[in-house]
This record gives C-alpha cells, sequence and structure tokens, in this order.
C-alpha cells in the first residue's frame, strides 16, 4: 500500500506497445441497501464484465489512503498514478480547465455550485434541484453583471459549467493561501465563511476577497425561485504538474462529457476529444473513430456516480448494465489492456463518495487470471491484485501492453 509510481523510473522503461483503455465508471462502488442484499455492481447483470474479470485479474483500488473519502479530483489524478496526497490540485482548477478556461498565473479559480436556501440562509438543497444547464446559464450571466466589478483592481469571470455547476475566476496579483470551502456539505445548515488555513498575508487576503464576492453574488440571487444561494469549493491556483505523455512515452486521448473530468485529463496533458452526444454509446463511437490517433484512452462514465449520489439504486444498476453491453464494441478494437474501475465509490445507501475500495479489473490476453468469476465487490476482494493502490494501475496496465523495458541486466 505505501508504493506509488517513480514517475523517473517510468520515464526511462517506456517504449512503444499495444494501445491501453481505461475505463472510469464514476463512483463504481457500493454496498448493500439492506442487510444480506447485492451492491449495484454485484446486482447488475453484466455478462461481458463477468467474463473479463474471468479472463483478467481483479482486486479492489484504494484511490487516496484506507478510510479516507476522496474527492473526484483526487481521485482520478490517482487513477493516472499521480499520488493525490503529494499532488494536490483544487476541483476549481480542473472545472475551469474544463470548460476551456484559459488560466494564467495570477488566477484563482472555483468551482460554484448554485443553492437553494431558506429565508434565513440556510441551505435546503445543495444543487438547487439539479437545474438545467440552460438556467446555470442565465444565472452566470446575472452574476456577471451584478458582480464582475465587485473587487476593485481585479477581474471576476462567472462561467457556466452543467447543471447547478459553474466557475469563478478571480485574476490579480497577489492571490493565493490555502482557502477552505463554503460549502458545509449537507443540508440544513449554513454555509460557511472562505478561511485560510496558510496564514500568510497573501491567503488571509485572497479569503477576504472572495467572502466579499460571495456576499454581493448571494445577494444578487435572493429573488430566485430555486437557485437562490450558492457555494464555492476548491478554490485553488494551477500547480503546473508533471505530464503524462512525458512520463509514460504514450499519446493520451480522454472521452468525457463533464467538463471537470476534461479538465483533471488537461492538467496532466492528455488531449480532450471532441464528440457529439452525452451518452456512453457517443463516447465509445468517439474511441472507435480516434482510435488511429491515441496510445492511451481515458473514458469517463458520469451517470453511475450522480444515481449513487441522488440515492437511485436501480438506476445505477441500470447504467452499469448499459456499459456492459459496449464491452464488446471496445474489445473489437483490440487493445493491449482495458481497465474498468472507479474513481472513488458511491453508495446509494449513503447518497455521497465513501471509503470503500473499489472493485478494479485489468483484463489483456497476457493477464493472469485468478479465481475470480464475476465483477463485484466481494469477487474482487479475494482477486489477484488483493487491496492495492490506485496509482499502480496505469505501470499494470504498461506491462500488460509490451509498453515496459526491462529493469537493469
Amino acid at each position: 500500500m505505501s508504493v506509488f509510481t517513480e514517475f523517473d523510473l517510468m520515464r526511462d522503461l517506456h517504449q512503444d506497445g499495444e494501445k491501453i483503455v481505461l475505463l472510469v465508471l464514476d463512483g463504481l462502488g457500493g454496498l448493500p441497501m439492506k442487510e444480506g442484499g447485492q451492491t449495484e455492481l454485484e446486482a447488475a447483470n453484466t455478462p461481458n464484465l463477468n467474463r473479463l474479470a474471468a479472463q483478467g485479474s481483479t482486486g479492489l483500488s484504494i484511490p487516496i489512503r484506507p478510510g479516507i473519502e476522496p474527492g473526484s479530483g483526487p481521485a482520478h489524478l490517482s487513477l493516472f498514478s499521480y499520488d493525490p496526497v503529494k499532488y494536490e490540485i483544487g476541483r476549481g482548477v480542473l472545472e475551469a480547465l474544463g470548460i476551456g478556461f484559459e488560466l494564467g498565473p495570477d488566477d484563482l479559480a472555483a468551482r460554484g455550485n448554485f443553492a437553494s436556501a431558506d429565508a434565513d440562509g440556510v441551505i435546503t438543497d445543495r444543487r438547487a434541484g439539479r437545474i438545467s444547464t440552460e438556467e446555470c446559464i442565465r444565472l452566470c450571466e446575472k452574476l456577471q453583471a451584478a458582480t464582475g466589478d465587485a473587487l476593485p483592481g481585479y477581474e471576476v469571470f462567472v462561467e457556466p459549467v452543467k447543471e447547478h455547476r459553474f466557475v469563478l475566476v478571480i485574476r490579480g496579483k497577489g492571490l493565493g493561501g490555502d482557502l477552505t470551502e463554503t460549502d458545509p456539505l449537507q443540508t440544513g445548515k449554513l454555509p460557511l465563511p472562505v478561511t485560510d488555513e496558510s496564514g500568510t498575508p497573501e491567503g488571509i487576503q485572497t479569503a477576504a476577497l472572495v467572502n466579499q464576492w460571495v456576499e454581493k453574488a448571494r445577494a444578487a440571487l435572493v429573488d430566485e425561485e430555486k437557485a437562490n444561494s450558492l457555494n464555492l469549493r476548491g478554490l485553488a491556483k494551477d500547480p503546473g504538474l508533471p505530464r503524462f505523455p512525458g512520463i509514460y512515452g504514450m499519446r493520451a486521448g480522454a472521452l468525457a462529457v463533464y467538463p471537470m473530468y476534461k479538465g483533471v485529463a488537461q492538467l496532466v496533458g492528455m488531449d480532450v476529444v471532441q464528440f457529439e452526444g452525452d451518452r456512453p454509446n457517443h463516447e465509445i463511437d468517439a474511441l472507435e473513430e480516434a482510435w488511429n490517433d491515441y496510445d492511451f484512452f481515458f473514458i469517463h462514465v458520469k451517470k453511475t456516480d450522480s444515481y449513487g449520489e441522488d440515492g437511485n439504486f436501480d438506476a445505477k444498476v441500470h447504467e452499469i448494465e448499459v456499459i456492459d453491453e459496449l464491452i464488446p464494441r471496445i474489445l473489437a478494437l483490440n487493445p493491449g489492456a482495458l481497465i474498468v474501475t472507479g474513481d472513488h465509490s458511491t453508495p446509494a445507501k449513503l447518497r455521497k463518495h465513501s471509503w470503500h475500495p473499489v472493485p478494479t479489473l485489468l483484463w489483456s490476453p497476457t493477464a493472469m487470471p485468478d479465481q475470480v468469476q464475476s465483477f463485484g465487490e466481494r469477487a474482487c476482494a479475494s482477486g489477484h491484485f488483493g487491496v492495492f493502490h490506485a496509482t499502480n494501475l496505469i505501470p499494470q496496465a504498461m506491462a500488460h501492453a509490451g509498453r515496459l523495458k526491462r529493469f537493469g541486466a
């Protein structure tokens, strides 16, 4: 569990080989809704994933550290072999990059959530009823007009993302610090003020600026029916990470619908593959079309996580089954290695991300089959990989795809 990928070693050992596909079902892991029941993955009808599990190697992956509930950004960095404790990224940066906003060195980015609040400001719905993207665009235009000049000496940008999500970027000299979030992470509570935990003058000043903007923004929303409040998360600047293609010697393409996941891919140097549509079959269409352009493909499926957060067990089961039906199309492309996993667990029972290890399979013509015959949490617990850290996945896949040279004589 304490072994993490050595980037210098990967740079020395990588070579050309077969193609690799990393298929991420966001929030894949789950829990039984009642004692003696099945998880969402175990309940799903997944003949193709079960076949891959029987032919490949399986295990349970830890995104951050045992017992730690992961955010989506750090969990994906872990899947890309970046230790998320070492390479800490604010979610605002990922959201901004995901919508194509070019962050500069003087930019502070935050992910915003429109929310519903009562007359006292207490949060009643953290996602404002999952308003439409069209409504989000209207609200962002309203906030830009009301708060664009709210911070003298600084530029303010309010950009729509998707549904209830938006991006706030404050641009100016002297921004920084270690900033907390305003989201209390549950309903029935007041939003939190932004504070600085670095204790630096620039951090204290930046926290005050953000709180000033939040106050004006909430005042501008007070007459809205649903989205009459907001919260900010992941306030940070672009940290400048080592680039995935340089570390692993692979041209990497990302296929994702939600901007944040495009953002985390761009952050590590992957190209975002453009395509029409927002369903998994559209992503596989794009995979087939771009197959000759890249060596490594990251495919992200969001709805498994969304349904888990909504507590919709049956819908999450169905989405897993939709993915299962697409597996033969991926295999028909003859990848050297296919990883199927999640970034974290999102049990419908808990309605949120959880710390539970994530079922993971690695299929390859050179894989060592274990005794596992189906793809599920309890089955994978007895797999060849055991419980392992997610940062070890990419080197394993590269080895199976013939992309690593021998170390030493």
